[in-house]
Order: C-alpha cells, then sequence, then structure tokens
C-alpha cells in the first residue's frame, strides 16, 4: 500500500480515515471514506476566535449533521470535551436576594448523547457585561477616619421661655387654688372711689394652732378668740406709689348698728363683713377687696422667705411676745417677726406697733423680690406653696390681685398712720381718738 502523501486514493491516507476491522476505511452513506478529526481541527472549532458583538450581522443556518455509521467491533475517535472553567461561588453575604418575577420556564429533558456521535462545538461566549466585583469586607487593620461628634442642639431662647412661664403660669393657678375665701363684703357698699383699695387684716385668731405653736409663737390668750391686731388699708392709684395707711385697732368709731366702739371690735361682732362696712364709714373709701392673715401664717410666710432682716430702733423685752431684742439690724425668723409686729412694750405702745407692723411689710416685701428669693426655685416654690394657705381673701379674689400688691410695692411705698387726736377711757376701755380734721384730709387726698 502506497503512502505517499496528498493521494487521492483513500487506502493511500488510510492514516487519514476511520479503519474497520478489515483494515478498510469506514464510509458513510453516500459511499465516503470517514475522515479522521485531528486535535488542531478540534481545537480550532472548540476554540473560535471571539469576534466583537458589532462584527456578528448574520448568523447562517447550521448544515445537518450526520451520525457517521459505525460498524461493530470498531473504535470511534472521540475527541475531549471542550473545558469550561467553573466560575468561583458568589460571598454569601454579598449575594442580593432577588425574588423571582416570574415561574421559571419547565426544564427541557436531557438529551443523551451517543457515544458514536460527534460532539458539539462549544458555544460562542455571549456578550454580556462581566459581573460585578464584590466590594471586600473592611479589614479590621484599616485605618478610618475621624470621628464626627454629634452637635446636641440645645433648646433655644423661645423654647426656655415658653417652659417658664408655662411654669409661673401653672404655679399661679396652684396658688389660686389653696387661697382660703370667705365672703368679706357687704351687701351694701358706698360708692366706687379711685384705685384699688384693699382692706389688709392681720387677726390673733389661735385657730388651727397647737399648744406647743402657741407656746413657740408666743401668742398666748385662749385658743380660737379672734380678734384684729392689725388693720392697714393700702391704695393703689392708677399712677403713682401706693399708699399704707395704718389703723390704730382700737380707734374709737361708730360701728354701723352698734353704736361707738373698738375698731376691732367689728370684726369680733360681725367678721369681715361688719369691718368693711365700718372702715367705709369712717373713711368715705370704697374697699374693693380683702385679705385675712393670721399668726401662724405670718411666722410661716417669714421662715419660708428665709427670714427677714429688721432693725431695731430701741430695746425690747416682752415675755407676752416671747422677745427681748436689742437696738439693731439682725436677722429674725417666724416667731422673732411675729413677737416684733405684735409687741405694745415701748413708750408709745399702740402707735409704735402699727409704725412696727408697717415697716415689716415693707421689709417682708422686699425680701421676697430680693435675687435670693425668686431666683431660688427651692425657696420660690417654698414661698408659693406656703403662703396661699395662710391667707383669706374675698370670694371674688385671686393670687394675681395678690400679686399686684407685690407689683406695686416695687416702686416705692407712702406710709401714714390715721392722724390721732388723743387717748380717752371709755366704757369699752382706753381708746384712741381720731383728729377729725386731719383724717378727713387724708381720706380725701386717697378718694
Amino acid at each position: 500500500m502506497s503512502t505517499t502523501p496528498h493521494s487521492n486514493d483513500p487506502r493511500d491516507n488510510a492514516g487519514e480515515f476511520v479503519l474497520g476491522k478489515d483494515g478498510k476505511p469506514l464510509v458513510d452513506r453516500y459511499g465516503r471514506p470517514i475522515r479522521r478529526r485531528t486535535t488542531a481541527s478540534h481545537a480550532s472549532r472548540r476554540d473560535p476566535v471571539p469576534r466583537h458583538p458589532d462584527e456578528f450581522t448574520r448568523v447562517e443556518p447550521r448544515a445537518r449533521r450526520v451520525s457517521p455509521r459505525v460498524e461493530p467491533g470498531h473504535t470511534v475517535y472521540e475527541p475531549p470535551a471542550a473545558y469550561e472553567p467553573r466560575r468561583a461561588p458568589e460571598h454569601p453575604r454579598s449575594r442580593p436576594v432577588q425574588q423571582p418575577a416570574q415561574q421559571p420556564a419547565q426544564q427541557r429533558p436531557v438529551q443523551h448523547q451517543s457515544q458514536y456521535a460527534a460532539p458539539r462545538p462549544a458555544s460562542r461566549p455571549s456578550a454580556q457585561p462581566a459581573p460585578e466585583d464584590v466590594p471586600l469586607q473592611v479589614s479590621r487593620g484599616r485605618r478610618r477616619g475621624p470621628k464626627v461628634r454629634r452637635k446636641v442642639k440645645l433648646p433655644g431662647c423661645g423654647a426656655v421661655l415658653a417652659l417658664v412661664i408655662a411654669l409661673l403660669i401653672g404655679s399661679v393657678l396652684v396658688a389660686d387654688a389653696r387661697l382660703n375665701r370667705t365672703a368679706a363684703m357687704p351687701d351694701q357698699q358706698i360708692s366706687n372711689t379711685s384705685g384699688t383699695n384693699w382692706l389688709l387684716v392681720g387677726s390673733d385668731s389661735r385657730t388651727g394652732l397647737s399648744e406647743k405653736d402657741v407656746e413657740r409663737l408666743g401668742t398666748g390668750g385662749d385658743l380660737g378668740t379672734v380678734r384684729t391686731d392689725t388693720i392697714m388699708l393700702m391704695h393703689l392709684p392708677l399712677r403713682g406709689k401706693p399708699t399704707l395707711v395704718s389703723i390704730p385697732r382700737d380707734s374709737y368709731v361708730p360701728v354701723p348698728g352698734y353704736g361707738y366702739d373698738k375698731i376691732n371690735a367689728a370684726f369680733s361682732i360681725g367678721g369681715p363683713q361688719l369691718l368693711v362696712e365700718t372702715v367705709e364709714h369712717n373713711t368715705g373709701l370704697h374697699v374693693d377687696r380683702y385679705a385675712e392673715i393670721g399668726m401662724g401664717g405670718l411666722a410661716g410666710v417669714v421662715d419660708a422667705a428665709g427670714g427677714v432682716e429688721i432693725c431695731v430702733a430701741e430695746p425690747i423685752d416682752d415675755p407676752l411676745a416671747n422677745i427681748n431684742l436689742q437696738p439693731g439690724c439682725q436677722q429674725m425668723d417666724g416667731p422673732t417677726a411675729l413677737g416684733y409686729v405684735r409687741t405694745r412694750a415701748t413708750a408709745q405702745g399702740d402707735l409704735d406697733r402699727v409704725a412696727r407692723q408697717r415697716e415689716f411689710m415693707t421689709t417682708l416685701v422686699t425680701r421676697v423680690l430680693s435675687p435670693s428669693v425668686y431666683l431660688n426655685p427651692f425657696r420660690m416654690a417654698r414661698l408659693l406653696w406656703v403662703t396661699p394657705s395662710l391667707l383669706t381673701v374675698n370670694s371674688d379674689d385671686h393670687a394675681w390681685n395678690l400679686a399686684r400688691i407685690v407689683i406695686a410695692l416695687r416702686g416705692g411705698l407712702e406710709t401714714e398712720t390715721v392722724p390721732i387726736g388723743g387717748f380717752t377711757d371709755t366704757e369699752v376701755g382706753n381708746v384712741v381718738l381720731w383728729d377729725d380734721t386731719a383724717a378727713e384730709a387724708l381720706f380725701a387726698s386717697l378718694r
């Protein structure tokens, strides 16, 4: 057999064809010898040169492949399968969870290729873009940028002011609810006069005081006895300084319906209503509002304010008032201040007492308006809580009406005592007589 290369006789090129057991080349159904596939041709068909997607302009239909016929006992060369690299699995943390948009298509049945059939060429690479790289986790040793400190947003001035106003309104409402009220105005009153007139009464009532309180405060007397140690008329004009007029409790005046008597007897006989009527009848001033405080209340207000500083003009030693004071300015607590305004153990007796009462009231208001009190939340809260429960006002009066007194006193205060004409003894005891002319001039200036 000739081995000359490039011969057209299949027998001369037997190495290029598939041989049978008889050593002859196998032929297909058309009688053509079956040519062996070389490795180079397989590689060229398995690894085609990739082209740019734009170069594929037309796809030619593939020719129908015919499986070669292999006789029994003969072997057919099978080229190795095309190598396909395995994709690395994605990181489980970086794999996005995708919800299927639609039902997956039904899988086609796997068609088993005959061992004698020629392998299919490898599919061309798709023109799809490469998957994006999964970002790597930041290592622990990576340098971090500077920490950004969050700025704490502080409340503005408007919010603080609104909070202060809300607390102030709430405190005033609570104080108003704790006030004691009584029907102090009589059924018949004189006509209105200028400004606003307050009748301020300091009673010596022991109601609500225990025996220890009586001993501590030095009040003495019978428990439950109601009299007035202090009677003052405060005139608040529309313009100008307020005027505080002291009325001695032993003033001998006509009491409506009861004849002449001491003015404090009106309170004992008919309570606040008869006292208001008696003051209006003798002064010609319309009483608009009423406020009363007892002995225990006065001492409680002083203690709530942290005490008051009072300058004593002369030595005072009064066992009945439970005080022994030396001249000079000194800090007084509640019981000491109460004894100071109640005592009559001085040269002019009741006249000195009314002067000390006006001094004490001015000093107490100055103390309440001092920064050491109203800027101290604990002391101010105690003062607003204690004071209203110690006061008794008319049924139509409120805490904001009392606040007007404190505000008015910031601009100064004029103090007066009803002009005195002398003293005399009567059926009701030693009394104070007014100077009718001077007294009328004083009251006329306030009308």
